[in-house]
């Protein structure tokens, strides 16, 4: 239905690395027109980059495609990897055929975020959020590193610095991933992945073995029990999934021709669930009232590049604008931030987490770039949150005073919502227990625009400058 509801003609490329790690991918048609007879599938190859192969010929044919690789959280290191299926070194034409077919990947869904991993991301006091830590289908460990998104976009940065083309230079999407046709977005109704055998709270993890009348007991196995705090619940990675997550695009119409561009061009933004709205620009000169203006957002397409684009140099340090809107029907905002990654003249990789705005209208600390503690309280016994502490929207225009134009660079927008109830806390609120101690009992609901990518002059450049 052209301008009201879109679909996209898809499938799975469901492969994984011989331990186990997950290579999953989401393979989208442009067209519903123009499509292949029979899927490419692991029964073909497990080699992802024969499925790159598949795609630029139907490309050539004029069938145009892109593939979208999803829980690399759980690929044990595969996804992200610095050499190819046959273990060599990543070359240009590896990478140039990945960002091809892979302009996008996936920051968050039901099972976990693969934003960054505390082990990652040492001086982020948010990357714990959400984190299934197991391979997929298994309870073995997934390492970090090569795992998650924003290891990957540096890694890509030290591709470059070594003369080879960037091939996670990517921009980001949320996914739901269920099993059972519907989204799980909602904590407070949450069922799950599984249909029948994550249907009720016991199954699920979050209240106690045996609590619940009508227990499916054949449908847990006996290895993925655990015992906490003298209880018995189901164990394992499910009571890790999370009520998560949203793709979402800035498209000029609902269509399917609009929306694939806008994907292609990476003007995507993913968020943990709730419906909140992300901007992000960056440019030259821009003024500090800018996303304040009636016409600000027609001012920064006009002067400024949007997520996912690249960022030459220009006259001085460039100013990232942007704006947040809170979903009315979820918590209000408690933080706008920055996430900076850049690589300095030794080769070296580095990553910062900056806050630019603040709910309330407080100001930053410049010493530590923190939001003091807005005093957002949730109550465990009913779930209900501090509704007047947060804003419904927060904007600004950044200027980084670390900016070396010399250095290559990466920065994304995230937005924090106040602390709301997990799931597993309304499932035991529902049942009359006491939540679960091991599993976390609120958490910040969240977005992430994609990369804005600065690109240095080169050093012909700077030579005839």
């Amino acid at each position: 239905d052209p301008g009201r509801f879109t679909t996209f003609v898809a499938y799975e490329y469901t492969t994984g690395s011989d331990d186990r790690g997950n290579l999953h991918r989401n393979v989208v048609f442009e067209s519903s027109d123009r499509v292949p007879e029979i899927p490419f599938s692991r029964l073909h190859s497990t080699n992802p980059e024969d499925l790159w192969d598949w795609m630029d010929t139907l490309r050539e044919a004029g069938v145009e495609s892109m593939a979208i690789p999803h829980n690399s959280n759980g690929s044990n290191g595969h996804m992200f990897k610095l050499v190819d299926w046959a273990g060599d070194p990543i070359d240009d034409d590896y990478a140039v055929q990945r960002i091809r077919n892979e302009p996008l990947v996936e920051i968050t869904q039901i099972k976990g975020t693969s934003e960054t991993h505390p082990a990652l991301s040492t001086r982020d006091e948010w990357a714990d959020f959400e984190l299934m830590e197991f391979r997929v289908a298994t309870t073995l460990p997934s390492q970090p590193e090569g795992s998650y998104v924003r290891d990957a976009l540096r890694r890509g940065l030290a591709l470059e610095a070594q003369g080879i083309t960037n091939p996670y230079a990517f921009g980001v999407i949320g996914s739901s991933d269920t099993h059972t046709g519907a989204a799980q977005n909602d904590e407070s109704n949450f069922t799950s992945k599984l249909g029948i055998v994550s249907a009720d709270a016991q199954l699920r993890g979050s209240v106690p073995f045996g609590l619940i009348d009508g227990m499916l007991f054949n449908t847990v196995a006996p290895q993925a029990m655990t015992e906490v705090d003298g209880e018995t619940f189901v164990g394992g990675a499910q009571p890790s999934y999370g009520a998560s997550g949203l793709a979402a695009v800035w498209a000029e119409e609902n269509t399917r021709q609009a929306i694939y561009a806008a994907l292609r061009r990476k003007e995507t933004f993913a968020t943990s669930g709730p419906r909140m709205q992300l901007r992000f620009f960056a440019g030259y000169g821009l003024p500090e009232d800018l996303m304040q203006r009636a016409d600000g957002v027609a001012q920064a397409y006009a002067s400024a590049v949007t997520m996912g684009a690249d960022l030459s140099p220009g006259e001085g340090a460039p100013q990232f604008a942007t704006w947040a809107l809170a979903d009315a029907n979820s918590a209000p905002l408690q933080r706008l931030q920055i996430v900076k990654g850049w690589i300095d003249a030794a080769g070296e990789t580095h990553e910062d987490v900056i806050d630019v705005a603040c709910a309330g209208g407080v100001a930053v600390n410049p010493a530590a770039n923190r939001c003091p503690d807005n005093g957002a309280t949730v109550n465990l016994s009913d779930c209900s949150f501090s509704a007047k502490t947060g804003d419904a929207e927060l904007r600004a225009v950044w200027t980084d005073p670390n900016f070396d134009a010399s250095e290559r660079a990466f920065y994304y927008a995230r937005i924090l919502e106040n602390p709301t109830c997990r799931w597993n806390t309304w499932d035991a609120i529902k049942a009359g227990t006491v939540p679960r101690s091991d599993l976390a009992a609120t958490l910040q609901e969240r977005a992430w625009s994609s990369p804005i990518q600065y690109m240095p002059a080169s050093a012909e450049e700077q030579g005839q400058q």
